[in-house]
């Protein structure tokens, strides 16, 4: 797991969701191509985003290259060759290792919650978990209240899709897969905090 202390609060996540096709589709290209600088060209000229604005796909493949560098070679393969739930929970965890806004918010926000079963989460909580950071990085208060909002958005979008947040904003429990669990247990247990209720299944896979 990435050490907190050392990197920055990146808040640049807001573009998009968890571009869950596009991302399996920018993975099987770089490993075709075996560069991520190339792996981004590639994607580009082969429109993984059929968008009208250059700048809008080259944003966007950035970002889904961005998360992806996070992942091992062996997560890449999994995330090529797996099941929809595999993709989702792969591509979160990437997300949680790029943005230590996110992986803070998702073990001591997420995890904590569900672990007490208060799992009813609001636009609320975002505001709070953000305004008790700013203490740790003064670069967060000089977000604007538009960018806030928009990256309180794109955060429940990401766990929406991630199956970690209900539909109507509830935490849900994960239940990983026994590839996925295998792979981050070989990695790093402790990212299985990344997941609401994951650590559960540590010792009894399923």
């Amino acid at each position: 797991m990435p050490d907190s202390r050392d990197q920055p609060y990146l808040m640049s996540f807001g573009t998009g969701g968890l571009y869950i096709n596009e991302s399996v589709a920018v993975a099987g290209l770089h490993d075709v191509v075996g560069d991520w600088d190339a792996t981004l060209g590639a994607a580009l000229e082969r429109g993984v985003f059929p968008v009208r604005k250059a700048s809008s796909a080259r944003r966007s493949v950035r970002e889904i290259v961005n998360r992806l560098r996070c992942l091992t070679p062996a997560e890449l393969t999994l995330l090529i060759e797996g099941e929809r739930n595999e993709q989702c929970a792969l591509l979160w965890l990437a997300t949680c290792r790029a943005y230590r806004f996110i992986r803070e918010f998702a073990i001591e926000v997420l995890s904590d919650r569900f672990l007490t079963l208060k799992t009813e989460l609001t636009y609320d909580d975002f505001d709070t978990f953000l305004s008790a950071k700013e203490e740790w990085s003064p670069r967060l208060a000089t977000l604007s209240a538009s960018t806030r909002a928009k990256l309180r958005a794109v955060l429940f979008r990401l766990m929406r899709e991630s199956e970690i947040l209900s539909q109507d904003d509830r935490i849900l429990g994960a239940m990983l897969s026994p590839r996925v669990l295998a792979i981050i247990q070989a990695e790093n247990p402790n990212e299985l905090r990344y997941f609401p209720g994951a650590e559960r299944q540590r010792g009894g896979r399923r």
